[in-house]
């Protein structure tokens, strides 16, 4: 007996079918957050009035309880999104300096180049972190390449994060709003001479270090590395939400002709986490709950950007984080003694650096009316590496993700009508681990059980760890030895050095 198809199910498949026979594609919206923790919003266990932008996307879409980052820090997870590639296959897609060279090879298949070559008006607004520049970097002049070398149509970036200087924008391939007369030296091998720092004259700073950044002296904020000159273009760090913010909306109201894709990268929830004075107090949690409040007003600002113009019904709404969360991460802003209750990883072990489960789940939600069901949610493992084809199918595009070599096409999952996405995940937290189903598999290592400065867990043991995330999602329980079949087939599942 055949069973009928129920309607639900059969209006997916047409979804489905239509994107990949060449409907007219939707806008894509991706917002990106910095350092926010699955935990972080209402919609996964936080108190509801702390993100009521994102919790309305919830309501409005689909909500992903085990979708990852290929990475728990930065530079590589936004390596991976923008390639379709693993980043501990490449050398030197680790946490980068603020005057490193570009990692992402232009002229190779990205994100914004397939989406640009099926018709797009692509465009990059936030935080950059993936270097500047090939032999030669010239803060003074021209800087390229850069975005707009790897598949942008327009750019307005911070070059690494608030935390490291240069602490300037970049439009395009020039620093906003520099004095020719002023010119930017930027170092980070050694001080420069007759500039303060943070480590000798603190009785300067209005923020103070807990560890490290303790070096240059910008807007009374000591940061990595050393920087002179450039006074006319320097941020104002309370007013950078606002102003990444007011630009991802500028660039939706003159593409709103479409199809366009934005990817907003918000400096939210990362240090320093000095949020706009409208917002302090908001949480109750200090700085690091105030900076969570404002990147819900910045989505919140896109999201009706998209209303206002009429593009909501035709836009795909990606909200996400490019790591686990962290607590202290080298301010002294009260997180930790502020944290309360507030569990920044939800039910999951570790956080930002981790091998553990805190730190490449994270927030993972997907809004596009019509075509994703409002308010369902979905238990299929998603990595933001597949973003790059399952978009590229979603164009219509699917063979130009061909290069991508390790991004699938999961867009059945994406929309929410697969409940399995995909069936091996590898997560790189110093060392990798590897996701099968409800296993996780953490091969032994000698590395610290610690990272000092945060405090957070990294995955390390010495004995092989096996977890049935079914029955234990904190990785309290290593079933190791109970399942040496399993352990082994996980163990296979590894790259190989």
């Amino acid at each position: 007996m055949i069973r009928p198809i129920s309607l639900g199910f059969a209006l997916g498949l047409a979804v489905l079918a239509s994107a990949r026979a060449g409907a007219a594609p939707p806008n894509v919206v991706l917002i990106y957050a910095d350092d926010l923790g699955f935990g972080d919003v209402g919609c996964n266990g936080a108190r509801a009035a702390l993100t009521p932008n994102v919790d309305r996307l919830a309501k409005e879409g689909l909500n992903f309880s085990d979708a990852h980052t290929t990475s728990a820090t930065c530079t590589p997870s936004r390596y991976a999104l923008l390639t379709g590639e693993y980043p501990w296959r490449k050398r030197g897609t680790g946490v980068l300096p603020g005057d490193a060279r570009l990692i992402v090879t232009p002229g190779r298949t990205t994100l914004p180049g397939v989406l640009r070559a099926a018709g797009y008006r692509t465009g990059v607004v936030g935080k950059w972190h993936l270097g500047l520049g090939g032999e030669s970097l010239d803060w003074n002049g021209e800087i390229a390449p850069g975005p707009l070398e790897v598949g942008f149509d327009e750019s307005f970036i911070m070059a690494a994060t608030g935390d490291r200087v240069p602490c300037v924008y970049v439009r395009g391939r020039k620093v906003v709003g520099l004095d020719p007369a002023d010119p930017i030296e930027v170092r980070y091998d050694q001080p420069i001479k007759g500039e303060p720092t943070g480590r000798d004259n603190p009785e300067l700073l209005r923020v103070r270090p807990s560890h490290g950044h303790d070096m240059a002296i910008v807007d009374g904020i000591s940061r990595i590395g050393h920087m002179r000159g450039g006074k006319a273009a320097l941020w104002k760090d309370e007013t950078m939400a606002d102003t990444f913010t007011r630009e991802a909306v500028a660039f939706i109201e003159k593409n709103k002709a479409g199809p366009f894709f934005l990817y907003f990268a918000t400096h939210d929830v990362h240090v320093p986490r000095v949020p706009h004075p409208r917002f302090v107090g908001k949480s109750g949690m200090g700085p690091r709950g105030d900076a969570i409040v404002e990147f819900d007003w910045s989505a919140g600002e896109v999201l009706k950007a998209l209303d206002d113009n009429g593009l909501a019904g035709n836009t795909l709404v990606i909200l996400t984080s490019d790591n686990g969360p962290v607590v202290d991460d080298g301010y002294r802003d009260a997180a930790a003694e502020k944290l309360g209750d507030h569990r920044p990883a939800g039910p999951f072990r570790g956080g930002k650096y981790s091998k553990f489960e805190g730190g490449t789940r994270v927030p993972f939600l997907v809004r596009w009316p019509g075509r994703v069901k409002a308010g369902s949610s979905t238990k299929a493992l998603f990595s933001q590496v597949d973003l790059l084809a399952s978009l590229a199918a979603l164009a219509g595009a699917a063979e130009r993700a061909a290069n991508a070599p390790d991004s699938r096409d999961h867009l059945a999952a994406l929309l929410g009508e697969d409940p399995v996405g995909r069936e091996i995940l590898i997560e790189q937290g110093g060392g990798l681990a590897v996701r099968r189903g409800h296993w996780k598999f953490i091969p032994a290592s000698n590395g610290p059980r610690k990272n000092g400065p945060t405090n957070t867990e990294l995955g390390n043991d010495t004995t092989p760890q096996l977890y049935d995330l079914d029955l234990a999602p904190g990785e309290t329980r290593n079933v190791a030895r109970d399942h040496p079949d399993v352990l082994d087939r996980l163990r296979a599942d590894l790259p190989r050095p």
